[in-house]
């Protein structure tokens, strides 16, 4: 082999678990991104609303770190959500110059339409796989599971709280 030419990659590199990960992130998120375009949302909005519903009162820095994206990121989005009437901030109780992200009613509206397209593009993914979606979630919270810290960013998660 002359110097110039490049090895060939390993073809079984395309089989590996984590890549495969990847791939189904990337196409259902391309899904997501389409189906909420129509909203006038997108899914990082999706996402910032459906972890401050879950777990009303979480700060910015709580949200990055559950989104995992720099805290930049979530004051720009929260920043835009709240212009929008999605969000509001209060003080924390107990420390005045934190705070907390909560939904508004328009928020709520906004996530309850959203949500009705997240539903729908779920449906007809557990419809494609049938009993088997059941065995993938249970195999994705081992996955989960596996990778330390993989929870910190479950926005379902409050442990740091």
């Amino acid at each position: 082999m002359d110097q110039n030419s490049v090895e060939p990659a390993d073809p079984t590199l395309s089989r590996r678990v984590t890549w495969a990960l990847r791939r189904a992130e990337i196409a259902v998120q391309a899904v997501k991104e389409q189906g909420l375009r129509p909203l006038g949302m997108a899914v990082a909005h999706y996402s910032l609303l459906m972890s401050v519903h879950v777990d009303p009162g979480l700060t910015g820095a709580e949200l990055a770190r559950r989104l995992g994206v720099t805290p930049q990121a979530v004051a720009s989005l929260v920043a835009r959500l709240e212009q929008r009437g999605h969000l509001e901030r209060r003080p924390h109780p107990r420390h005045g110059h934190v705070q907390e992200l909560h939904l508004t009613d328009a928020g709520r509206a906004a996530l309850r339409s959203a949500d009705r397209v997240i539903t729908e593009i779920e449906q007809r993914i557990t419809q494609e796989l049938g009993d088997d979606s059941t065995r993938l979630v249970a195999l994705l919270e081992r996955v989960i599971d596996a990778v330390p810290d993989g929870r910190a960013r479950d926005p379902g998660m409050s442990a740091d709280r």
